[in-house]
């Protein structure tokens, strides 16, 4: 069993420990989707984590899902994230851009765009737009020849973030997003090579990975995937079989990662785990689980085979997350109610246990 502060080669990229800090939304990008100089220290701050991941960043206007998130689809905001990779890295840390085409899960409001999926069915739930929450609108199903090209803006954006000096990109295929919509047997009810069949419901996914893969190289390129998460009302009727094809389809690609949410059984997160060739990461959350993972819960995870664990929650309030793990320190909890709301504060302002021993 690995230990979790053991190294880890990620496809050539040398990891010291193999804690990951899991993409979190924290909705404090400027006007434009730009990156700003508070992202830069928030994400230097965690930059101890043996990979951090971005927050999700949209590929394109059409596939930004809340206000005040940040993109990769202009100049503007390449030159605008290039000080935030600069600073984690010079504080000697590892980052990969989360790639998060919001796909259904959107409003007008935001994007000024009416939202597309895979199909004509709203997501269930409220959606968040710059006045509030709203109920989630009905989308525009992609024709058939659209849809190569939403699976296009994905590997754009991967040259965007190599330009912009992320270490690689994480497509974002979990929560009920744009890829999980295609994947979905409640969202997806196509009747093309895109929707029926398992072998169809993956194809979406497929594409848009090799795409990326052919852009910046599959060393850059990983994953991330909620089986059964049924976010958003993205259900899915055979997670089994449908996550073991989608795997089977991507192996050849040699990605850098598959990183698993712990979102369905276990017995079948250990079954997707041995099918995976490559490294795999765990988010070992559960919905209505424990609210942060902790040490015990990255040990049973490498016990039971992933390579590296992430921590999302936990690392919004604890930016020395690596140290207090390693030195069994108590985790400082966080304020919920500062999540979205912009500014420094619950964003830059959590002291590390050193400062506030």
């Amino acid at each position: 069993m690995s230990n979790l502060f053991d190294t880890h080669d990620l496809s050539g990229l040398p990891l010291p420990n193999r804690v990951v800090m899991a993409p979190m939304t924290r909705v404090r990008a400027a006007a434009g989707g730009l990156a700003t100089p508070s992202m830069a220290t928030y994400y230097a701050q965690r930059a101890s984590a043996g990979l951090l991941v971005s927050e999700g960043v949209q590929p394109s206007l059409q596939g930004q899902s809340n206000p005040g998130t940040p993109g990769l689809h202009t100049d503007e905001q390449v030159a605008a994230w290039r000080p935030v990779t600069d600073a984690v890295h010079t504080a000697g840390g590892r980052i990969f851009a989360q790639l998060m085409h919001g796909g259904r899960v959107s409003h007008a409001d935001t994007t000024g765009l009416q939202p597309v999926g895979p199909s004509a069915v709203p997501a269930t739930g409220q959606v968040f737009t710059p006045t509030g929450l709203a109920d989630a609108p009905l989308p525009r199903a992609l024709e058939t020849h659209e849809v190569p090209g939403e699976a296009a803006s994905y590997a754009a954006a991967a040259t965007r973030a190599v330009d912009a000096g992320f270490d690689g990109v994480e497509l974002h295929g979990a929560n009920g997003y744009l890829i999980t919509q295609f994947l979905s047997t409640d969202a997806n009810l196509r009747t093309d090579r895109y929707g029926g069949s398992v072998a169809n419901r993956v194809r979406f996914a497929v594409e848009a990975v090799t795409g990326v893969v052919d852009a910046v190289g599959p060393a850059r390129t990983g994953i991330r995937l909620s089986p059964g998460s049924g976010i958003w009302g993205a259900g899915e009727t055979d997670v089994r079989e449908t996550y073991l094809a989608l795997l089977a389809e991507l192996a050849p690609l040699d990605l850098a990662y598959v990183h698993l949410e712990a979102t369905t059984d276990e017995d079948v997160l250990v079954e997707l785990r041995r099918a995976w060739p490559g490294t795999m990461i765990v988010n070992p959350v559960h919905p209505g689980g424990p609210k942060q993972a902790d040490r015990e819960a990255a040990d049973h995870w490498l016990g039971l085979g992933a390579d590296l664990v992430s921590f999302g929650r936990a690392f919004i309030s604890n930016p020395d997350l690596v140290e207090r793990l390693r030195d069994h320190l108590p985790l400082a909890p966080d304020d919920q109610a500062t999540w979205y709301t912009g500014g420094d504060r619950g964003y830059i302002d959590y002291p590390t246990h050193a400062e506030s021993a």
